[in-house]
This record gives structure tokens, C-alpha cells and sequence, in this order.
């Protein structure tokens, strides 16, 4: 079984359409002034031009390639976390959970505080400064973690990787203001799709290059910075990836935000608050849905991990790091196939609605996979284990539509364009929220079944299954306006 991650998230912005007839992004045509500009407005396009505006292919790569970064960062460490915590941190094996839970707890409890003045940062000085800052942010602090020696220091630097979050904002609003109602989700996809192959790479990073001086002696064994510091290289390499794409993002990547001359006096009213756009009809009810989409997610992927871990007559597989990455690494991949291939054709034909509704059936089945494959390995019926756990890995993955599908639906309920920034900040905010706490929890909850054989070492796995149970029921509430589905002529023309 393989960690989900939101690409995301990862986990970011998107866009919007104010009914089933008007574009995304309303026209912002204004003639270009020469006097001198200072205020902030989206990059919009006209309701005629729409239909003839096609995806900038070159910008999109540009930031699906940033996008890249981030799951390469996040996601390098789970092969090696695990045995990072217990050797190095000196931490006993049956807590080892707790403390790789608490450590990805407080990266999002510090993505949480910051999100807001990101997102305001990239609407005053731009979206392009707090992308490259961001991602040098993160490309720092990745290397510096792969450095730790202590509990302390783990917990420290993933702290300071989470207070560059201005990545995940920042790549989904350019790709927002990039995009219009017909493409976003083809747009969204390639996004998803680049976020998952580094779900696939960065496992295979930290697993393949962990602890060098013992996998491959013959290179490494004889340089003692290696022994002390087992776990710089795969961080080292990572960060190598961060710097490439600051430095793409710098020269290449175009700025989205324009600024309109400071001299126009047209009336227009003020802009909502943060509580007027959450009370706004719909909104409160699609935030619901992405916050238990992503509280399901996170959940499963502080799980994993540690269940690949942990011995078979625990409740686990007992897998070695490099057998972990492969494992997360496949996860990853076969996501990134369900998002790049099957998603923008199954979101056109049958709606986001559709395909939210399909994953929430199949999720409870997933979540069951992990406990039967453990059943299997503890009555030694291998073939049992290797048939149920690979449809799990193939065609388990294609829940991962979930996380795009409530993006668009994000998108389609915001009372307005110009309010898609704050409302995507608002929900980020809230899904940090619940990361901040939902590692450490899920992680205690399986310890506590593992240590005490609740369930015979199963708890986690019934609360994640009842979690995935009341999917349905969210679902069954997405308001119209938000379920994505175009007209005949609209999807014939996609």
C-alpha cells in the first residue's frame, strides 16, 4: 500500500466559474497606461476569447516542474523517517510512530500560520518572488534536515520547510489565472499527474540513497561523512532538484499578477472578507467536503509508513526502507497514470460529482486491503497477500481523484474570481489545520493498537474505514453549482 498525498496536495488555487455559461475568469481588458501602476489585479480573460485560449504549455511545464519539488521533498523522507527516529534519535521501536507522526504534525502546524500571509504576499508583490523564495526556502531547509542528529533537530528544520509554504498556494493560483472552465481540468491534471510522479521519485530517492556507506560500501563505505550523517544524501540530492527549479522559476516562469493603473477611479464594491466568502452559499459545505477528503488522506499517509514498517506478528509488513520506496513509489506512479489519463475524461463526461462519487465507493475497499494483506502474511498465504495487495496498488490509487475533484469543486463555488485567492488560502489554511493534528493522531492510534494488539493490532484501519464510510454522505450534499458538470456542447468542444 502506498501514502496518498494531496498533492498536496499536494495539496493551492484553482479556477472558478460563476455559473454553467460564464467563463472562469471575466474579462480584465483595460488599454495599457503609462503611468506609473501599483495595484494588484488577476490576469483575466474575456467570455469570447475563452473558448479560443489555449493552455500555455511552456508556462504550465515551468510550474508543474516547481510543483515537482514539494512531493520530492515531503515525500523522500518516509522510506528512512521511520529508522532515522529509532537509530538516530535513540527512540524505542514501538514509539518510533509517535514521534514520525509529531514531527509531520508540526511541519503543517507551521504551514497552518503562515499560509494566509502568503497567499496575501503573492497578491501585493506578486506571484512570481514568493514561488522562487518559497522554493529556495524548501531546496535550504531539505538539506539541512537530511543533516539532524537529534529528535530535536528533525523536528526543527521540517519546521522551517513548513514555513516556506508559499509553493503551494502560489503554483495553483498561476495555474488558475493560466487556465479557463474548459481546460482547468486538463490543466489540473498535468498538475496532479507532475505532483505524483514526485510521490513516485522522492520514496525512491530516500530509500535507494539512504545510509550509502552500508548499501553500497564499495562507493561510499570508506567517506566518513556518509557514516556520520547517514542520511544526508538522499536530502542532498533532493535539494540539488529544489535549486534547478529556482533557478527555472527565476529566469523563466512569467509573473500572472498584473497591476492596474492606480489612476482608474471606477466604482466597484468592496472586496468580501474572509467570513462573508465562507458564508457564502455552498462554500461552507464544499470546505467540508475537501477538509474530510484530506483528513481521510493525511490519516492514511502518516499510516503507511508505519505499517510497512512494523514486524507481521504486529500488525504490520515489516519492509526494509528500500522496500518501502518501492512500494510508495508504485503507489505514486499508478496515481499519477489515474490523474493524467482517466481524470479529465471521466470529470468531462460525468461531472466532478461523478468522480467523487465513484472514489467514495471504493475507498472503504482500499483501507480494507491494508488489514487482509497483514492477515494473509500472519497465516503465511503469500498468493492471497500478492493478488489482494497489488489490485490495492493499481486500481486502490484511482481514490487520488478525490483531491483533484474537490479542487474544481472549490473553483466552481467561489462567489467570484476575485475572491478564488482567499477562499483557496481559507481552505489550505484549514487543511494545514488538520494535518497539524491528524499525523500525530492516526500514528498514536495505530501505536496504541499495535502495542495493545486492540483488534489484533487493526483499530486504525476500522477508524479509517468508518472516516472513508461517511465520504458518501458528503458527497450526496456538493452543492449544483459546484459539481462540475458542462453542457453537451461544452464537452463535445473539450
Amino acid at each position: 500500500m502506498r501514502s496518498i498525498h494531496p498533492s498536496e496536495s499536494d495539496g493551492d488555487s484553482a479556477i472558478k466559474a460563476t455559473d454553467e455559461t460564464t467563463p472562469l475568469l471575466a474579462v480584465a481588458a483595460e488599454e495599457p497606461s503609462a503611468e506609473p501602476i501599483d495595484e494588484p489585479i488577476h490576469k483575466t480573460n474575456s467570455q469570447d476569447d475563452e473558448g479560443e485560449k489555449p493552455l500555455p504549455v511552456g508556462q504550465i511545464f515551468l510550474l508543474c516542474f516547481a510543483r515537482f519539488i514539494e512531493p520530492i521533498a515531503f515525500f523522500s523522507i518516509f522510506p528512512y523517517i521511520n529508522e532515522m527516529i529509532h537509530k538516530t534519535g535513540n527512540i524505542p521501536e514501538a514509539d518510533v510512530g509517535f514521534y514520525s507522526g509529531l514531527i509531520e504534525s508540526l511541519f503543517s502546524f507551521t504551514q497552518m500560520c503562515v499560509m494566509l500571509g502568503w497567499g496575501r504576499a503573492s497578491d501585493r508583490f506578486g506571484r512570481k518572488p514568493v514561488l522562487v523564495f518559497s522554493i529556495l526556502g524548501v531546496t535550504i531547509s531539505t538539506a539541512l534536515f537530511g543533516l539532524s542528529q537529534a529528535i530535536w533537530q528533525m523536528i526543527l528544520f521540517r519546521c522551517f520547510a513548513g514555513v516556506f509554504a508559499g509553493t503551494i498556494v502560489t503554483i495553483r493560483t498561476m495555474i488558475t489565472e493560466h487556465s479557463t472552465r474548459k481546460t482547468q481540468a486538463r490543466a489540473f491534471s498535468y498538475f496532479a499527474f507532475v505532483g505524483n510522479i514526485g510521490i513516485f521519485v522522492g520514496p525512491f530517492i530516500g530509500g535507494a540513497l539512504s545510509n550509502p556507506a552500508k548499501q553500497y560500501p564499495s562507493v561510499f563505505g570508506n567517506i566518513q561523512f556518509f557514516k556520520d550523517y547517514p542520511y544526508a544524501l538522499p536530502a542532498f540530492v533532493t535539494s540539488a532538484i529544489g535549486a534547478t527549479g529556482t533557478i527555472t522559476s527565476a529566469i523563466f516562469v512569467k509573473e500572472t499578477l498584473e497591476r492596474k493603473d492606480r489612476n482608474d477611479r471606477t466604482s466597484k464594491p468592496p472586496p468580501m472578507s474572509v467570513w462573508e466568502i465562507a458564508a457564502y452559499p455552498g462554500v461552507g459545505i464544499v470546505l467540508w467536503l475537501y477538509s474530510h477528503v484530506m483528513l481521510v488522506a493525511f490519516a492514511y499517509t502518516a499510516i503507511v509508513p508505519v505499517f510497512l514498517f512494523e514486524p507481521i506478528k504486529l500488525g504490520g509488513i515489516h519492509l526494509s526502507p528500500p522496500q518501502i520506496s518501492v512500494v510508495l513509489g508504485a503507489g505514486g506512479f499508478f496515481q499519477a497514470l489515474w490523474l493524467l489519463i482517466a481524470f479529465p475524461r471521466l470529470q468531462h463526461r460525468f461531472g466532478t460529482v461523478g468522480v467523487l462519487r465513484a472514489c467514495s465507493i471504493v475507498w472503504p475497499f482500499f483501507f480494507t486491503a491494508c488489514p487482509l494483506c497483514n492477515m494473509f502474511l500472519r497465516h503465511h498465504l503469500r498468493v492471497p497477500f500478492w493478488i489482494v495487495g497489488s489490485v490495492a496498488l493499481v486500481v486502490g490509487s484511482g481514490v487520488a481523484m478525490a483531491f483533484t475533484g474537490v479542487q474544481l469543486a472549490l473553483n466552481d463555488i467561489s462567489p467570484s474570481h476575485e475572491t478564488l485567492g482567499t477562499l483557496n488560502a481559507l481552505a489550505l489554511t484549514l487543511v494545514s489545520g488538520i494535518r497539524a493534528v491528524t499525523p500525530a493522531s492516526a500514528t498514536s492510534i495505530f501505536a496504541t493498537g499495535i502495542r495493545t494488539q486492540i483488534l489484533d493490532g487493526y483499530l486504525a484501519w476500522l477508524v479509517l474505514i468508518l472516516l472513508a464510510l461517511a465520504f458518501p454522505v458528503a458527497v450526496s450534499w456538493l452543492p449544483t453549482k459546484a459539481e462540475g458538470k458542462l453542457k453537451k456542447q461544452e464537452t463535445d468542444e473539450a
